[in-house]
């Protein structure tokens, strides 16, 4: 399945401001911004994992082990599991569990529906 093209330049748009975020150095900012990509392109195998790679470079520049670890097996699971489940919402960080359902951000609600 891929993104229609709405969809895909909401995705693109957040990975846009992640761009800029981490060329200023602000990556707590960047990674906000991942996380609303990976709400947005969860459902699709390839942009699903390349938000995982991203988080994964995010959190080794940020030197947070404990992402880098999620981020690994996120990585790994997206590019395996996201044709038979994902749950809508979450946000993908290591921070929360990766089957946990979230509430989608208003915003980001008509790409979704």
């Amino acid at each position: 399945m891929s993104m229609d093209s709405d969809l895909r330049a909401a995705y693109r748009g957040e990975l846009a401001q992640a761009d800029a975020l981490e060329s200023a150095g602000d990556w707590a900012g960047a990674f906000r911004h991942l996380e609303r990509a990976h709400i947005l392109g969860q459902r699709h195998t390839l942009a699903h994992t390349r938000t995982h790679l991203r988080m994964l470079r995010n959190g080794w520049k940020r030197a947070d082990a404990r992402e880098l670890f999620g981020q690994v097996v996120r990585s790994v699971a997206a590019l395996t599991k996201t044709v038979f489940w994902v749950p809508a919402g979450n946000t993908g960080g290591a921070n929360v569990h990766p089957l946990k359902p979230m509430p989608i951000p208003d915003d980001l609600k008509p790409w979704l529906e």
